[in-house]
């Protein structure tokens, strides 16, 4: 029998969005259209484009200029577009306009990470109703296909565990203060001057951005319902050139991870923060705005993923990939087919996550503190008192007056989290304290 398309005309897109991804999407789609066309087995055409500024909206790789409009009711509102793009970004009015377009019938393919992981579980329920594809590789880790392979190439199998740098803003900072070594500050100013960093980059550097994508992740690796506010989230800010320095001393780089587990008895320990990796593992060599996940499963064992998690034309590229994946179902007449979070919303499991608290591990701890007799072992007796134990203590130099700080560091035993923490703010309320102490986690895995 001879297969005949469900659709035979062309698979037509309404892009939301024209900035820099959105007009890498535009070139992929005009310079690649028949290698595209033959993959897909229909052309795809560009039905209409929303612009916030349409004056703006200049590179259309040759595309008709009156495509352009700053009303997205000629786009959501158009019976012949079959697939709406989105990549406006933030959560309003994306939302609004995603729901419209599910509302419509229509598939969506999104890039905005920060809309799924706040609102996600509502619109793939929404889409699930509806009998329409939500679509979103481009929302994590950019041109790295790590959505793909978690929904579709491991569903034979229990994921156990990931771990992985998946904001490169912050992997960029990380890079230049371990290879320049460079303050937190400098480096930042030079993430932003080169085009890694945004003005405002309250967002990377807190953990948030890679919280958000770790929610994501953990929802299909794990057929949970993740929100942000469950993932315990610490950012990079208050990590200075005398941690990398150490970190480096002692055959470690910093990295900010995403990690997630499995743990026995069916909880989830969900963390983003700063941690140090022995400086021979692989995450350790994942330089500059590059991205890296690690997964585990229980019948693979480890896998990692690595590629460029930023920029217009590797995140165009998974977005062109996820236009071509949808349209081949609306070709086959198959929406749908594949749920989106690897399970359908009626299969979520409720999943615990533990407290942050809980975790066990061992430690670098810094320490600023005036040069002065009894310090060091009233600091030893109290993380003593809360069963930390000391591996290891190193102070760097000596201070030429009483007034002067120096750095302490030790390194810990594993050791309970909330155990450190508290122990770190009774510490905190000793004379000869300068600053608060630093913590990191130390992952050896």
């Amino acid at each position: 029998m001879r297969y005949v398309p469900a659709v035979t005309r062309p698979i037509r897109i309404g892009l939301l969005g024209c900035g820099v991804v959105g007009q890498g999407i535009l070139r992929l789609i005009t310079s690649r259209d028949r290698s595209l066309e033959r993959r897909l087995g229909a052309p795809l055409e560009v039905r209409g484009i929303v612009a916030r500024d349409v004056a703006r909206a200049r590179d259309l790789c040759g595309l008709d200029p009156s495509l352009v409009s700053s009303d997205a009711g000629r786009v959501l509102d158009d019976p012949d577009v079959d697939v709406v793009v989105e990549v406006m970004g933030g959560l309003d009015p994306a939302d609004a306009y995603v729901k419209r377009a599910i509302d419509a019938g229509k598939s969506v393919v999104t890039a905005n990470k920060f809309l799924l992981a706040e609102r996600g579980h509502e619109l793939f329920e929404r889409a699930e109703r509806r009998g329409v594809d939500l679509a979103f590789e481009a929302a994590v880790c950019g041109g790295v296909p790590v959505i793909r392979v978690l929904r579709e190439a491991l569903v034979s199998d229990d994921v156990v565990a990931l771990r992985g740098i998946v904001n490169g803003t912050s992997n960029y900072i990380l890079s230049r203060m371990t290879e320049d070594q460079l303050d937190f500050e400098v480096a930042l100013r030079g993430a932003q001057e080169a085009g890694f960093a945004e003005a405002d980059p309250t967002l990377d550097v807190s953990g948030g951005d890679a919280a958000h994508k770790l929610t994501i992740l953990a929802t299909l690796a794990f057929g949970a319902k993740i929100l942000p506010r469950q993932v315990a989230t610490e950012g990079i800010e208050r990590i200075a050139a005398v941690d990398v320095r150490m970190a480096a001393r002692f055959g470690h780089v910093i990295k900010l991870l995403a990690i997630g587990r499995s743990l026995p008895g069916g909880a989830l320990d969900l963390r983003v923060h700063p941690a140090f990796v022995p400086a021979h593992s692989v995450l350790a060599s994942i330089g500059g705005a590059l991205n890296a996940v690690s997964i585990v499963g229980d019948s693979l064992g480890p896998c990692m993923l690595s590629g460029l998690g930023a920029g217009a034309m590797p995140t165009a590229m998974s977005v062109v990939s996820d236009i071509v994946d949808v349209g081949r179902n609306l070709l086959m007449d198959a929406r749908g087919r594949v749920p989106q979070r690897a399970v359908r919303e009626g299969l979520l499991v409720a999943r615990d996550v533990r407290d942050a608290g809980q975790h066990v591990g061992p430690y670098y701890l810094r320490f600023s503190v005036l040069d002065r007799p009894g310090i060091l072992a009233r600091i030893a007796g109290i993380l003593g008192a809360f069963d930390v134990s000391i591996r290891q203590m190193v102070q760097e130099g000596r201070a030429r007056h009483t007034t002067d700080a120096v750095q302490v560091v030790l390194f810990t035993d594993p050791c309970r989290d909330a155990d450190v923490r508290s122990a770190l703010r009774e510490i905190h309320l000793l004379g000869g304290i300068v600053e608060p102490a630093r913590a990191i986690r130390i992952e050896e895995g």
